[in-house]
């Protein structure tokens, strides 16, 4: 196997396994801030306004590390910064 296959097939590994747990986690995390924010909701209704910004806001920087994940996943296959390295 040459080094380029080499590349291409652990950058194509790699990306997989960024995107599959980049995600995965995230969305985890995300329905665990949901029912902890309900169950929060439904013991203070009138602190509903307050948590739901403060999930908002929570849910924002957790989809973000999805994004990044995604994000580099793609970089990895389609402007591969070693690629420079095997072709001369």
């Amino acid at each position: 196997m040459d080094n380029a296959t080499l590349i291409a097939v652990a950058s194509i590994v790699t990306a997989g396994l960024t995107t599959g747990i980049g995600c995965m986690f995230p969305a985890l995390s995300e329905g665990k801030s949901i029912s902890t924010a309900l169950s929060s909701i439904a013991q203070q209704p009138d602190a509903a306004p307050t948590i739901t910004r403060t999930l908002f806001v929570g849910l924002a920087m957790i989809e973000s590390t999805a994004i990044y994940c995604f994000v580099v996943s793609m970089i990895l296959i389609f402007a591969n910064p070693f690629w420079n390295f095997v072709i001369k």
